[in-house]
């Protein structure tokens, strides 16, 4: 497979809306808002990393970073999602490829952290780990997780981009 990631452009953005409502479709963990997320993370400028996986010219997967605020005042961490993987192209390595290199952008960055809610099994590989001293609100402590990229680990309650509460 002939696959190229790199930031989003605006022509992609019905793409990245079609893999996302796709992906998500009959994830038994999704109210299927993630497309909606994506969107007003967009309009609201707080996209920091938006990456698309394209293979022969077409978009198939998709990954989103955006800025977190952590109760303690750490500057610099960021969540991570959603990423979007077409359901036929999914287990093909396109969702790690596009975590990895917007992990390596951030890094680059000079960010501190990313935290992200999801399974434990697919993020592990990434170094992320449930850090007790991180918290979000209304998610098992055992689906939130954080990696340090540079500086010491946060602590305290995490808030995402009220963008994560669109539904539309």
């Amino acid at each position: 497979m002939n696959m190229i990631i790199r930031p989003e452009r605006e022509s992609d953005h019905e793409a990245i809306t079609a893999v996302t409502e796709a992906a998500f479709a009959n994830h038994p963990f999704s109210h299927q808002t993630e497309q909606f997320i994506v969107k007003a993370l967009r309009a609201a400028g707080a996209l920091a990393v938006s990456l698309v996986a394209e293979v022969d010219g077409r978009v198939v997967g998709h990954v989103a970073f955006s800025p977190v605020v952590v109760s303690d005042g750490s500057p610099g961490w960021y969540g991570l999602g959603p990423v979007s993987v077409l359901p036929k192209l999914q287990r093909q390595g396109i969702g790690t490829a596009l975590v990895r290199e917007g992990l390596s952008l951030l890094r680059a960055r000079g960010a501190r952290g990313c935290v992200l809610t999801g399974d434990p099994g697919f993020y592990q590989r990434f170094g992320f780990r449930n850090e007790p001293e991180l918290v979000l609100d209304g998610i098992p402590q055992v689906f939130f997780l954080a990696l340090v990229l540079n500086g010491p680990m946060a602590r305290g309650q995490v808030t995402f981009h009220e963008g994560f509460s669109a539904k539309s």
